[in-house]
């Protein structure tokens, strides 16, 4: 192990010390520390870690990435004055949040379709269940990926999410054909590998628990082959914009019904497992752009 990443272990134990959890900070030093390596270079510097936040293709990235550096660079400055401290002006701040991608009903219909097409039979079934899931359900991508069997209960209808996002656990109610879907995609799994992981529910051809990078990777592919493109440079499908869809449209629906939404918004943010009710209410401060999409597809579908 170098010099520069038992430095970063020690950083990130002080810092977990202190309560942080930095899985995010942890990946993206870890980056960095590799990103010297190959260049052969020792020491932080300004030019470094700029070219380092840059190498993220979506410009939004940047600034958590250079940020992230920057207390790395405070900590070994520390220990050693030729480490370059890190002004917090280098990069501009993008706008926080990107514009979440509104797919239609019959989008979702094609994205299943065509991932129940795929070419290996448990390939087939797993992204097939998988987008259906998170289309119904609202849940983040890697608290679906992160399910094990015991967190289903078929009998009560209901699905269990444990220790998510903020450490919390929380449970959802399911539709009956959302059980029956589960329980035929467990039988299917089954079938096709005997010898799998036996927590996962979901799980990649080798049988072991499917990975994000995985998922994503066929998602892209998946939007690709049915024509769901990006609306502009902020706005592009991604699995996540599948939990947006359903926030908007449970919103949507709410108002087509004359049902008074402040006093059902602490639902849904329950629901979805916000820690705080100010991040559901952003899905009002979107809404104008999210209802003109929104518009744009009921005029659509009315002709």
């Amino acid at each position: 192990m170098s010099a520069l990443r038992e430095s970063l272990a020690d950083y990130l134990r002080i810092r977990r010390a202190f309560g942080y959890k930095l899985a995010g900070a942890e990946r993206n030093l870890d980056r960095y520390v590799d990103y010297l390596q190959q260049r052969d270079e020792r020491m932080i510097s300004i030019e470094n870690a700029v070219a380092f936040a840059r190498l993220s293709p979506c410009p939004t990235v940047w600034p958590r990435r250079l940020t992230e550096v920057r207390g790395f660079a405070r900590y070994m400055h520390a220990i050693d004055p030729a480490h370059q401290l890190l002004p917090a002006d280098l990069l501009p701040r993008q706008p926080r949040r990107i514009v979440p991608y509104l797919y239609s009903q019959q989008e979702i219909t094609a994205l299943m379709s065509a991932a129940g097409a795929l070419r290996e039979p448990l390939r087939a079934a797993t992204f097939n269940t998988l987008i259906g899931l998170l289309a119904v359900t609202g849940m983040r991508a890697g608290e679906a990926i992160g399910l094990d069997i015991r967190d289903l209960d078929m009998d009560a209808g209901l699905l269990l999410i444990r220790e998510a996002k903020f450490g919390k656990s929380r449970q959802l109610p399911l539709h009956a054909s959302t059980v029956a879907a589960l329980q035929e995609y467990l039988r299917l799994r089954g079938a096709y590998r005997p010898n799998l992981e036996p927590d996962a529910v979901f799980i990649s051809l080798s049988g072991r628990r499917l990975r994000h990078s995985s998922f994503n990777h066929q998602f892209r592919q998946l939007t690709a082959a049915v024509g769901v493109h990006a609306r502009s440079e902020r706005c592009r499908p991604r699995p996540h914009d599948l939990r947006h869809s359903f926030a908007v449209n449970t919103l949507l629906d709410w108002y087509r019904a004359g049902v008074d939404v402040a006093v059902k918004m602490p639902l849904l943010s329950t629901y979805l497992g916000h820690d705080n009710p100010k991040h559901t209410y952003w899905y009002l401060q979107a809404a104008p752009e999210l209802m003109s999409l929104a518009a744009a597809r009921l005029d659509g579908g009315a002709r």
